[in-house]
């Protein structure tokens, strides 16, 4: 698929894009946009240290893994919340999240972030797309975050592919933690995302919830950052599904295989309820 690139002269106001995805809430269309938004951005060292606070990663002088998505948020608001975007932003679900990085993000203080949409499939439950985000320097490729995204409601033709991620190493305990009753509005804080399931029980019952529920990429960033010895600091795919959330507050246990350039992880709660699975790999 050939990209119709846009480029901004700086990062989108959040509030704007929150009050649109307010008002859109019909399925438009079956068809995803062929355009895609860049822009050149720096990295904000309080935010970058705030982040890091709240995701528990110890300052080792790169950018966490997870961090470029912080930093492509605010543009994939704006693509998400287009006129031309055929699905309202409320109520997508995130289904799986896989981020490659390509070099040791050590140095990093202004990025190209690049965010596009594609892979429309047919999902049991309506119809899947990949979030695609990527970060360059002025090196070439640093980062790639695919994420993929739910639609509830949408028909399409054809037969639903599902790609299911089963461990297949040893696991043992490496970790475990509290994710507290006001973390959704902590990393809403840091990150931008302030999606209502995540902020209070009132605010997530009006979506369907019983009760809020944390951020999957808080999950993900609170898991790497227990796995920061795990893990080589470049030339890895990181791989998560995410299966039943995370309640707040909650008690959650990580296990995870041997460090090394692959492994297998999962994030259980009470009575080893599948909250996450995935897996690391090197860059095929």
């Amino acid at each position: 698929m050939i990209t119709d690139w846009h480029t901004l002269n700086h990062g989108p106001s959040l509030p704007g894009l929150y009050a649109r995805a307010a008002t859109r809430r019909k399925i438009t269309g079956t068809t995803l946009p062929r355009s895609g938004l860049r822009c050149w951005l720096n990295v904000d060292p309080k935010r970058l240290e705030a982040y890091r606070k709240v995701c528990g990663f110890v300052d080792n002088g790169l950018l966490p893994p997870t961090y470029p998505h912080i930093l492509g948020f605010a543009l994939q608001m704006q693509l998400l919340t287009a006129r031309e975007f055929p699905f309202p932003l409320l109520g997508l679900i995130h289904l799986s999240n896989r981020i490659q990085v390509f070099r040791p993000m050590g140095g990093v203080s202004r990025v190209r972030v690049s965010v596009q949409v594609h892979n429309l499939q047919p999902h049991a439950k309506g119809a899947t797309f990949d979030l695609v985000t990527t970060l360059d320097d002025q090196l070439g490729s640093l980062w790639e975050e695919q994420s993929q995204m739910l639609c509830r409601g949408v028909k399409l033709d054809g037969e639903p592919v599902e790609e299911v991620l089963a461990s297949t190493l040893a696991m043992t305990e490496i970790a475990r933690w509290t994710a507290p009753s006001d973390i959704g509005r902590q990393y809403a804080k840091v990150s931008g995302d302030y999606n209502p399931i995540h902020l209070s029980a009132a605010s997530a019952k009006l979506f369907g919830f019983p009760t809020a529920i944390a951020h999957g990429l808080w999950n993900k960033a609170r898991t790497l950052a227990a796995l920061a010895e795990y893990l080589p600091a470049a030339n890895i795919e990181i791989a998560m599904q995410f299966r039943k959330p995370v309640r707040l507050p909650s008690e959650v246990t990580l296990t995870a295989s041997a460090p090394g350039s692959s492994g297998d992880l999962q994030l259980l709660g009470a009575g080893d309820l599948e909250h996450m699975v995935g897996h690391w790999r090197p860059v095929a």
